[in-house]
Order: C-alpha cells, then structure tokens, then sequence
C-alpha cells in the first residue's frame, strides 16, 4: 500500500473517518465533515465556534499565518472570533529567544487585528523538525439565530468571491520559489510577497459586513486546494450542485504571473484571503454593497443549482470541475524542484 502524498487526506477516507465519529450530545449543531470547518455548540442560545489548523507550508510571519486562517473559519459562521489558543513546535536548531519573541508578537498582532485573544496553548522544542509549526485554535460566539453554515446552500442561490485568488499562495510562492522568479519584475515580486497584508489573508471584515447584511446562505474559506477545492466542499457540505463561470473569477495580476511561471493551477492553490459565499438572488446585490462599503472587491461568479457536481463554464463549454487530489502548492513542494 502506497503512502499518502503530502497534503490533506483523501476526502473520500476522510468522510469515512468522520462518519464514526459523529457526536451525540444535541448540543452539537455542526460536527466533523467534508466542508465542515469549525464545530459549533449551542450553549443555551449562544453558539460557540470553534476552529483549529495548523501553518504547515511555511515559517515566514507564522503567528500572523495561524491567528487569520483560524480565524477566517470561525468568521465564515456569523461569529465574532474572541479566543485564540496556541500550541507552537520549534526545532532543535535555531530555536532561539529571538525567534521566539517574534512569533509571540505576530500572534498578538494578528489578534488584536481580528477582536481576539490569546489564552493559551502550549509551547515545546521537538525532535525532527526542519522549521517551526504553529497549531491554532480560535474561537468565537454568535447568537443562534443569526449562525451561518455551509449546509445552507440552495438551488438558485448566487456564488460570490471576495478579493480573488490565490492570495495566500501568491505569498508563499513568492517567498519560498523567488530564485524561479527572478525574470518577473521587482515590483510584481514585492507586491507579491506583501499579499499577507494586501489584500491580505483576513476575510474577517467582509465575512461579518456580509452577515450583517443578510440574506447569506453559506459561507466557505477556500484554504488547501484553492478555490477548486472550496467550491466541492461546498458543494458536498450542501449537498446541492454549482456552476461557475470561468471569466468572472478574479486573478491578481501578480497571482497569474507566479502562477503561470511556476505552472502552478490558480485555482488549485492555497487560497485563503478570499470568501466564498452563497447569497438569495434578491439580496446578493446589498450583500456585494456591504462588502464593498469595506473596501473590499467582490464579485458574482455562479450560482447554486440542484445536483451534487461543480461545473465550470468555460468559453462556451460547460465541464465538471475535478476536485483536486492536493494542493498545487503540496505538490510542487513535494516535486523538489
């Protein structure tokens, strides 16, 4: 039997696994699955949201990594992200004071950027590592009534796209594969490499503006897999079918360029930094105004239909869009080149 590649696991083992492990407290209103990415209790009215995921591609602003991508997820329900808890891995060689100090001071200002605050977690210096890993868990609150899930799709339901995609991946390409892209301009690289920050990896702000607007159906973070991989998982999570146009998702300039240099899949990268949500046709309008009161781009790209497939219209054609066997970012990683 072969060993798995890196990247996350299959997402038909993985629905296997969840499925023997679904809670039994009633308590619970969103537990393990494919899509699912936060659990979330009801606690006499007041849901508690909770998140964990760990920063695996890369070392580079790690606190900054881990507090937003946690936080990102516990946004898309409606929540207010309150409570962040750390378990930080360092390396035996080069885990020094410095270092140290300032993962810290990234984790707090990411914290302070979101609402949020640390509590806890745990910190060690471990055998067999290359590079430090930072585990997260956030967490957040948000009044029943007013909880969002990805279950709430629904056929006729329009698909919007915050910002565009891949913004983290263009981050991480631009650092961890420069010396392949030396033959692109010094100003695309720089840009590139300040996507953390602009446009940024935080869908905090829209996540909640759209919220307050209402009419969201479901909201999703398109993290490892791209936008390819959230829109399945939306897909599986709402048990309903999408079609998006191909010429209505946004791509950067600078995330084309890496991407088309490293021949690397926009659409099958690490996208955290973009939104994806559903919306009731009469409201998708308002909701594109409240994001853009932000200041904040975002666009209509499909919309929700019956069926459990995702189609892409392309020039014309309509075909099923595969869902990505692993990020394209794991996968060049992985390559050695």
């Amino acid at each position: 039997m072969s060993p798995f590649p890196v990247g996350k696991l299959p997402h038909e083992l993985l629905a296997r696994l969840l499925e023997e492990h679904k809670p039994v407290d009633p308590r619970v209103l969103l537990g393990p699955g494919v899509g699912l990415d936060c659990a979330v209790v009801d606690i006499n009215g007041l849901c508690l949201v909770m998140k964990s995921d760990p920063i695996t591609f890369t070392a580079r602003e790690l606190g900054w990594y881990a507090v937003h991508v946690n936080a990102n997820d516990v946004a898309t329900t409606g929540a207010a992200p309150k409570w962040f808890l750390a378990t930080l891995l360092l390396p035996e060689r080069g885990s020094e004071e410095q270092l140290v100090q300032s993962i810290f001071r990234e984790v707090g200002d990411a914290c302070r950027s979101v609402g949020a605050q640390l509590l806890g977690g745990h910190t060690e210096i471990t055998t067999g590592l290359e590079r430090p890993i930072l585990c997260g868990t956030m967490l957040g609150e948000v009044p029943r009534e007013r909880l969002i899930t990805p279950q709430g799709a629904r056929p006729g339901d329009r698909i919007l796209l915050t910002k565009g995609v891949p913004i983290e991946a263009t981050s991480i390409l631009a650092y961890e594969f420069r010396d392949r892209l030396l033959a692109l301009s010094p100003s695309l690289l720089a840009r590139a490499l300040d996507y953390l920050h602009d446009p940024g990896i935080s869908v905090v702000p829209e996540a909640l503006a759209a919220a307050e607007a209402g009419g969201v159906t479901a909201m999703h973070d398109p993290t490892e897999g791209g936008l390819a991989s959230g829109l399945w998982e939306l897909a599986q999570a709402s048990k309903t079918g999408l079609v998006v146009d191909h010429e209505a998702i946004p791509i950067p300039d600078e995330s084309r360029e890496i991407c088309a240099t490293l021949e690397v899949n926009p659409l099958e990268a690490i996208a955290s930094g973009a939104l994806l949500l559903t919306a009731r046709p009469r409201e998708s309008s308002r909701i594109l105004d409240a994001i853009a009161s932000k200041g904040i781009y975002a666009v209509e790209i499909g919309q929700v239909v019956a069926g459990s497939e995702v189609a892409m219209r392309k020039k014309g054609r309509t075909e099923i869009l595969s869902w990505p066997k692993r990020d394209a970012l794991a996968t060049l990683f992985s390559s050695g080149s």
